[in-house]
């Protein structure tokens, strides 16, 4: 278990214009106004400007914390894109197969070493999904990127593997309401279901990766305890997943709450085998994500644009967008591997593909959307 280390001082906070975005004037005659440039750097589209034909420049550039320099913080962390799968899933109008191949290719390109690309359930429960094996067939895997699926059971695995699907993910929850909402079925039935999935996997030496939902609330029970977070959590690392991710479905969770579930849950698993994935309805993912870093997670899940929610979590709001965690990640002086500009870029083709305002600050701040 890795011990709390509170960050102190300056170096773990962010302070003056630390973490904002820079707005430069420029007047013509006045002297050009440089943009931020290089990775993670882009130009914001020009604003309305003033009688001089002002001109605003947006910097992309975060001030870089020292705080990675006390070593509370990872020096790297590996950032899950969810977004074609988590983020997409709950769209009511069907979202056309080329453009999820599409998506997923400008989301390959970005750096990002993980993009989940679809799920492998029943129609007839989300049928946003129903066209699994045309995106998975579809889309060009690079090499070094990672694309797994989500698979609820024995059936949606083996569909999965036929389409070429190399990793999976298996989905419960710590609440027996919404697990039953979500996959029909009790807990305990979930994992006897994980069990069969597990046994195929190893048979065919595909990793898999287990999600908890609901570890900070959920729709249907309330408050969730941190014991039945880390028993759950326990068993689906026990049974051999490599990763288990926390999800806050419904963003209810606060700083406070994130602290008292990992620092449970650590009891049990590994924090080297620990992600968190959070939900902003309430604005706190970001600030539950620091506090997850400081406890020594290095993997986070995130969805370009914020796109998301929840099926069956009413109300639930889209992922921590993407273009957000690596805004604050590159300003922490933590190494993502993702560039910024092209991942905005992603962000922007879903959106316009959907025609809605991103939910991403960062995309809003560069007037982009």
């Amino acid at each position: 278990m890795v011990p709390l280390r509170p960050v102190r001082g300056s170096g773990g906070r962010e302070s003056g214009s630390r973490g904002r975005v820079r707005v430069r004037v420029r007047v013509p005659g006045s002297g050009p106004g440089a943009a931020g440039s290089g990775p993670g750097s882009g130009a914001g589209a020009a604003g309305p400007g003033s009688g001089l034909g002002a001109l605003l420049t947006l910097s992309l550039r975060p001030q870089v914390s020292s705080a990675s320099a006390s070593g509370a913080l990872p020096k790297r962390v590996k950032v899950v894109e969810v977004g074609p799968r988590d983020g997409l899933q709950n769209e009511k109008s069907l979202v056309p197969t080329p453009v999820k191949i599409s998506l997923i290719n400008m989301l390959g390109e970005t750096g990002l070493p993980v993009i989940e690309a679809t799920s492998f359930v029943s129609p007839k429960w989300v049928p946003q999904m129903a066209d699994h094996t045309e995106v998975m067939q579809g889309i060009t895997q690079l090499p070094g990127v990672s694309y797994p699926v989500l698979t609820p059971n024995l059936k949606g695995f083996q569909a999965a593997v036929a389409a070429g699907a190399k990793e999976v993910s298996i989905f419960g929850a710590a609440s027996e309401l919404f697990t039953k909402k979500n996959i029909n079925c009790s807990i305990d039935e979930s994992l006897e279901r994980f069990s069969e999935v597990m046994a195929a996997a190893r048979a065919a030496n595909v990793p898999v990766r287990g999600y908890v939902s609901c570890v900070l609330g959920c729709p249907y029970e309330g408050k969730i305890s941190a014991a039945k977070v880390a028993e759950v959590s326990k068993k689906m690392y026990s049974m051999g997943c490599y990763e288990i991710s926390l999800g806050d479905t419904i963003g209810v969770g606060t700083p406070g709450s994130m602290k008292e579930m990992l620092t449970a849950v650590m009891k049990e698993v590994p924090v080297g085998a620990l992600a968190v994935h959070c939900h902003d309805t309430y604005g706190q993912a970001l600030a539950n994500i620091l506090v997850a870093l400081q406890m020594g997670v290095s993997v986070v899940d995130a969805s370009v644009a914020g796109l998301g929610g929840c099926p069956y979590a009413q109300g639930a709001s889209g992922n921590v967008a993407t273009e957000d965690l690596v805004y604050m990640l590159h300003g922490l002086g933590i190494h993502t591997g993702v560039d910024l500009q092209k991942l905005m870029d992603a962000g922007t083709f879903i959106c316009n593909a959907l025609n809605r305002r991103t939910n991403s600050k960062v995309s809003q701040a560069s007037c982009r959307l």
